[in-house]
């Protein structure tokens, strides 16, 4: 449609010349005393576009070549500019090809590259940002060939050259996060945590950030901020599910060991989350913990209270074992209601062993001999483990001598002697 409408255009303007100089009759003279010259409209309209076209042509050529110079000028920095973009791009290829000397000369041909723009008061777009990237990759290739000094020199050019705030602020960030693991590198933990204090709020809540900041506090040995910081990495799915429960399990087992008294360990305890008491591992362990450091039983016995209700659940056997010893260490002033658990769970699941035994040293502890005595019976030659099975037939050999039953207590003692070897 528009080529039709040109066509037709052109025929109208063709036409329209036609029809003028096809019969005009008109003509100009020219006066130039003593002489008078005659021209045909036609001739001078024909010689007026002539010599416009003459003249734009003449000033067009004339602009051109006053342009050469700063046409060739503009020439040479959109070189500089391309060679700076080369070396650029060949820096990142080299790093990413584990070439770590061929990339950082190339780095730092981009930032020579740069410095020659700069000052020839060339207007590179994004100059800053290449300038800092560029001084990024020859730190990180620097880091890769332990060459410290260097990466620092190259890492603090690149946070100078980056304000703090602006669109450019992201660029800064990277860098000190790129820091921090490079100080995590080093095994500097101090340090990676001196760059990640120094990050904004909301850039110190990134996933990677929180990482890095879990790794730098674990390193330096502060179990507390790990835990904060784990935490909040389960919070934010940095973790599988599994991985994430590991992980703050084996750090409130950490925090948990190193309670220096019973005050510490019982704010520690406090400031858990429900979810972490009822975990088996940390509630055996926090209650072992406190009995060692002098605990009262009752307060023992309450820390387990989660894990035994839960004991209808199976348990890995080392915590099997462990609840079990823990709670036969700390019966002192057995309650009611915890012998009728532990009769409870023992009457629920007779062919366990286990539990046969807590109940009879339970037993013993409210002092129920004939019932301990049947009880240890039954349990001490199925006991699996050398410890409980030693420690009920040394009951059955204390229960014997305290009925003069001297036999008894001598075969007791024997088979006591001969699971401890």
């Amino acid at each position: 449609m528009r080529a039709a409408l040109w066509l037709l255009a052109l025929f109208g303007a063709a036409v329209a010349v036609a029809l003028f100089a096809g019969n005009n009759q008109g003509t100009v003279t020219l006066f130039w005393p003593p002489y008078r010259v005659d021209l045909s409209l036609n001739l001078v309209l024909l010689l007026l576009v002539a010599g416009f076209a003459l003249l734009y042509a003449a000033l067009r050529g004339t602009a051109t070549l006053l342009e050469l110079p700063g046409r060739a000028r503009r020439w040479r920095l959109m070189q500089k500019e391309r060679a700076m973009h080369a070396a650029l791009l060949d820096a990142m290829t080299q790093l990413l090809a584990g070439r770590f000397l061929r990339a950082r000369r190339a780095a730092e041909g981009a930032v020579a590259q740069e410095r020659a723009l700069a000052d020839a008061r060339s207007a590179v777009p994004h100059r800053r940002r290449l300038r800092a990237l560029s001084h990024l990759l020859a730190a990180e290739a620097s880091h890769a060939l332990q060459d410290a000094a260097t990466r620092d020199v190259h890492l603090q050019q690149a946070l100078d050259g980056v304000p703090e705030r602006g669109p450019d602020a992201e660029l800064r960030e990277g860098a000190q996060l790129r820091s921090a693991r490079w100080a995590l590198d080093d095994r500097d933990a101090a340090t990676a945590l001196e760059r990640l204090a120094a990050l904004p709020v909301g850039a110190a809540r990134r996933t990677l950030a929180l990482r890095a900041r879990l790794k730098a506090a674990r390193l330096d040995h502060r179990t507390a901020d790990a835990l904060d910081t784990a935490r909040l990495l389960a919070k934010h799915h940095a973790f599988p599910p599994a991985a994430a429960a590991s992980i703050v399990r084996s750090l409130l087992l950490e925090l948990v060991d190193g309670a220096h008294d019973t005050a510490q360990l019982q704010r520690i305890w406090q400031n858990l989350e429900p979810a972490e008491r009822a975990m088996p591992e940390v509630a055996v362990q926090a209650a072992q913990r406190l009995a060692q450091l002098g605990g009262e039983p009752t307060q023992v016995r309450a820390w387990l209270l989660p894990v035994w209700e839960r004991l209808a659940e199976p348990l890995p056997e080392h915590q099997a074992l462990k609840l079990i010893g823990v709670l036969q260490d700390n019966l002192d002033g057995l309650d009611g209601p915890w012998l009728a658990r532990i009769e409870a769970a023992s009457q629920a699941r007779p062919r366990d062993a286990r539990l046969q035994y807590l109940s009879a040293m339970a037993c013993l502890q409210r002092e129920l001999w004939g019932k301990a005595r049947q009880l240890l019976g039954q349990a001490a030659p199925q006991l699996a483990d050398p410890a409980l099975r030693a420690s009920a037939w040394r009951a059955l050999a204390q229960l014997a001598e305290q009925r003069g039953d001297d036999a008894e207590a001598l075969t007791a003692w024997k088979q006591a002697a001969q699971v401890a070897r």
